[in-house]
């Protein structure tokens, strides 16, 4: 019976320790894991944010021309007027 009780610890602690780690715990290379994956959610928002704000910035820019070009088409403005409101808009400094 003592000798099955032996058994049975003996084995409980090999499964315990595993064979990589001498039962010291799983050591500090556990925290690359997660940290990696911070690391590629952190780049994927990154860049899902950086591209948004680009597309944003020139929607803006293109909006307006937009706006003035429908009005041309409309009739509400003449080319005269069309080409010099498209060169102000031009003109502005990008941010």
């Amino acid at each position: 019976m003592l000798t099955a009780a032996t058994g049975a610890i003996a084995a409980s602690s090999l499964v315990a320790q595993g064979p990589w780690n001498d039962g010291r715990g799983p050591g500090w290379w556990i925290l690359l894991v997660p940290l990696f994956w911070i690391l590629v959610i952190g780049f994927a928002v990154f860049l899902i944010r950086r591209t948004m704000w680009r597309n944003r910035r020139q929607e803006s820019v293109l909006g307006a021309e937009g706006v003035l070009r429908e009005r041309y088409a409309r009739g509400e403005i003449d080319e005269t007027e069309f080409r010099q409101r498209l060169e102000v808009l031009r003109a502005q400094p990008q941010r």
